[in-house]
């Protein structure tokens, strides 16, 4: 824990951030400030090549942790509400009646489902499905994984069909969790976040619902899938739990890259944010009819009761902090200590490539393979730590540089967040190589507090003029290289990309 346990006085809310290495939670007072925080790490499986898998049980168990040490720090707390952010693309089916997980939650880094894919990219359909999506075909959306689950659990779709098994993204199942099934009218109690929905390529990005075309051709009947609601509610009412009281609202739900959209752009347009985690997202609002540029991706950030759903662009790398993870397993070291070694590295052409799954965005070549080019003699453990680092900022360089057209110019610049982004050398070599200032995020759980920030404008803790001051000021790193030096750096990352997806490239 962060905090020293106190009595509260004021009501606070709390917001939940499931993640892919873990589970955050904030306490968050009524001027928006942090005042304590708690995190639970949560373990991936591998239980065959291309299969990544989570446990839902360990997922809720930490959630009931994290709001336990919460509980422990601000004894007698008066929450006012819940916001939820989680990883999106990850699919689970479970029970309808019970809530029983019957499967684990397939990752969204999960290939399973590649050759599927591959056929599907090739076939008559493709056009269509990114038109409608918004998102080109590719396992690490939900459908290909939503539609293999169906195949090992109901392969006729008799009990899907009969709404006998529920299938859909996490958001979705912590909602059944939290709530026991109250989120939605009588017979309706299960429902999605139309943002996380559209991550399902499901979901019609025009209509705001799922598309009949999509889920026949994915395999995947309706009555299988929750209601698709806006991203603010109330979204039910918290009941049964072992920690917070009855009728607790849940204010918001947002897919945890959006979040981090919206507190960093406090939901306005014109903000190009990159959040570096295990992958990497960028992402920008957009107005309906904006060129979608190649390479990039188009979704629903979220919705607010009463409005229509916002568009985004997005860029999605399949790998950023797993590179630098790699590195550490290969050095013998942690994370930190790759962000140690890495600023004692000598500056040589050295590039990593971490397409240990391909490569995403601004590619989307599942059949690249990752290698490390321009080992000299003097190449040490240092030179590896540092090109493991780099290759964050080479991969978000090469996205960023396809949104300026798109958005009607040049950016001003770039927004940052997560884990990676405490390395002040990180940052700087981002700006070097987008010609760019970057301005990192005030705190790093900032999908937890933009999922707080639409939360508390929903149940009406703040209003909208108010979120520039929730905002806690940025850091900033200027570029001070020339172009001439740019270009030289990009043109040798992009020749060890070009040598990573092979001769038909």
């Amino acid at each position: 824990m962060n905090s020293t346990p106190k009595p509260a006085t004021a009501d606070c809310l709390i917001a939940l951030d499931q993640g892919t290495s873990g589970t955050k939670a904030l306490l968050v007072d009524a001027a928006g400030q942090v005042i304590a925080t708690a995190y639970r790490a949560l373990d991936e499986h591998r239980p065959q090549p291309g299969h990544v898998e989570q446990d839902p049980a360990a997922i809720w168990g930490g959630v009931l942790g994290v709001l336990g040490e919460l509980a422990e720090a601000r004894p007698g707390a008066r929450v006012a509400g819940l916001a939820l952010s989680v990883q999106r693309e990850a699919v689970m089916a479970w029970d309808p009646a019970t809530g029983k997980p019957l499967s684990r939650l397939i990752s969204w880094q999960d290939r399973r489902t590649a050759d599927r894919c591959r056929t599907l990219a090739g076939g008559p359909f493709a056009a269509l499905i990114t038109e409608r999506s918004g998102l080109p075909v590719d396992p690490m959306f939900s459908a290909t994984k939503a539609a293999w689950l169906l195949d090992e659990l109901d392969p006729d779709r008799t009990r899907a069909r009969a709404g006998q098994l529920r299938i859909g993204t996490l958001d979705a199942w912590l909602l059944r969790c939290l709530t026991q099934g109250t989120a939605g009218p009588a017979g309706d109690s299960e429902v999605t976040e139309v943002g996380c929905a559209s991550r399902t390529q499901l979901l019609s990005l025009d209509t705001g619902d799922w598309d009949p075309d999509l889920l026949e051709l994915f395999g995947v009947p309706v009555q299988a899938l929750p209601r698709v609601v806006p991203s603010t509610g109330p979204l039910g009412h918290t009941r049964g739990l072992p920690i917070l009281p009855d009728g607790v609202p849940v204010g918001a739900v947002l897919g945890d890259s959006h979040a981090a959209l919206f507190a960093q752009s406090q939901g306005r347009p014109g903000v190009v944010k990159a959040t570096y985690g295990s992958g990497s997202s960028l992402m920008a609002l957009c107005p309906p009819g904006t060129p979608t540029p190649d390479g990039v991706s188009r979704t629903l950030a979220w919705q607010r009761a009463g409005r229509a759903p916002e568009q985004a662009l997005e860029a999605n790398i399949a790998s950023a902090g797993t590179a630098v993870r790699w590195a550490a397993r290969l050095l013998g070291t942690d994370p930190a200590g790759i962000a140690e070694l890495a600023a004692e590295g000598r500056d040589e052409d050295l590039y990593l490539v971490p397409a240990f799954h391909g490569l995403g965005a601004p590619y989307w070549d599942r059949s690249a393979r990752a290698l490390l080019i321009g080992i000299g003699a003097n190449t040490g453990p240092a030179e590896i730590a540092r090109a493991a680092v780099e290759s964050l900022a080479y991969q978000v360089a090469d996205a960023f540089a396809r949104f300026g057209t798109a958005l009607g110019g040049s950016v001003a610049e770039l927004r940052t967040d997560g884990g990676p982004t405490a390395n002040d050398r990180l940052m700087s070599f981002q700006a070097e190589l987008i010609g760019r200032p970057v301005r990192r995020a005030g705190r790093p759980e900032i999908s937890a507090l933009g999922a707080a920030h639409l939360a508390g404008l929903a149940l009406g803790m703040w209003d909208e003029a108010d979120l520039a001051s929730l905002a806690a000021g940025p850091a900033r790193f200027a570029p001070t290289h020339d172009e001439t030096w740019r270009e030289a750096r990009l043109r040798g990352w992009r020749d060890a990309v070009t040598r990573s997806r092979g001769p038909v490239h």
